[in-house]
């Protein structure tokens, strides 16, 4: 029980990192766009760069804790 209160945990605050993190990966890239528009591709293969690198954060999550609530089953 305790364990699966645990695995909860982690995924919620991994998704709300997550979040937060896209929020500020995204709203640097519309600053970046808004002062210097001719850096629009540059700008936009580093944001999407970013971004998976901060969605990895709950798949990463999860697997913990798949492996974590596997090991009370």
């Amino acid at each position: 029980m305790d364990i699966a209160i645990a695995v909860g945990l982690i995924m919620g605050l991994a998704a709300v990192g997550a979040g937060i993190g896209n929020g500020l990966v995204m709203s640097r890239y519309i600053e970046g766009i808004a002062r210097q528009p001719e850096a629009r591709g540059l700008l936009f293969t580093q944001a999407l760069i970013g971004l998976g690198l901060v969605e990895a954060l709950p798949v990463i999550a999860l697997a913990i804790g798949l492996i974590l609530f596997g090991r009370i089953g």
